[in-house]
């Protein structure tokens, strides 16, 4: 079942326009040298940037015509994690929740972080103790961010669920535990620069200067293509 549909989606100076199509449970892995497009693809997979031409579909509908409710089924792990310095710990990962809670469940959460049941079992499942949920993020290690930014994202459920350049920041032990939990997601898009990972993938799907090149199962990829992918020029 398709899911995210681009049909010839571009971005000027960014991504020669593509046809590409992501489907439920299905694992990809984006590789590219910095600056060949994948934060842009991203940004296109879930609506915070719009195509110069041709159209992104989801569930085939107008992407950046859906509903809010649709909207939420997709949940981006950023590569800045966007979380809320001033914030604890649970509210943060609270607001994984606001596309499913009304305006005043928002508030309430800021005035006094709720469920906080919920919110130890999702630390417990990102390897953070519960010791850390009053706490502010402004407070927190990069590590500890980053984990509390994948916590917010699993409390979203999302259908679809991105990454932009998650294990970037992380020691190896980290960085497995992580992509675990990310690959345990129903459907998954993850950019990496970690191509000695793609086999832990189903499909990858590889950006050279905006285009996308690449298009294949891990095992049908060699040593050889991954070399010119990565290559200047």
């Amino acid at each position: 079942m398709a899911v995210l549909e681009f049909r010839r989606a571009g971005l000027t100076g960014r991504l020669q326009p593509l046809d590409l199509t992501i489907r439920l449970g299905e694992t990809t892995v984006l590789l590219g040298r910095s600056g060949a497009g994948k934060s842009s693809l991203i940004g296109l997979c879930n609506g915070s940037l719009l195509p110069d031409e041709g159209s992104v579909l989801w569930q085939g509908h107008d992407l950046n015509r859906c509903r809010p409710a649709q909207r939420r089924q997709i949940g981006t792990l950023w590569q800045d994690l966007r979380l809320v310095e001033e914030l604890t710990v649970l509210q943060n990962i609270n607001t994984g929740a606001l596309g499913r809670h009304s305006l005043l469940w928002g508030l309430r959460n800021l005035l006094q972080p709720l469920e906080p049941e919920l919110g130890d079992v999702l630390l417990h499942q990102v390897g953070l103790s519960n010791g850390l949920r009053d706490q502010r993020v402004s407070g927190l290690s990069g590590g500890e961010r980053q984990r509390v930014a994948l916590a917010r994202l699993l409390r979203q459920q999302p259908m679809l669920t991105l990454a932009d350049e998650p294990l970037s920041a992380l020691d190896p032990r980290l960085a497995n535990d992580v992509l675990n939990l990310l690959l345990d997601q129903s459907s998954c898009v993850i950019s990496l620069h970690r191509p000695d990972l793609m086999h832990r993938f189903q499909r990858v799907l590889g950006l050279r200067q905006g285009e996308l090149v690449l298009d294949a199962a891990p095992s049908a990829i060699t040593e050889a293509t991954l070399a010119w992918l990565y290559s200047e020029g």
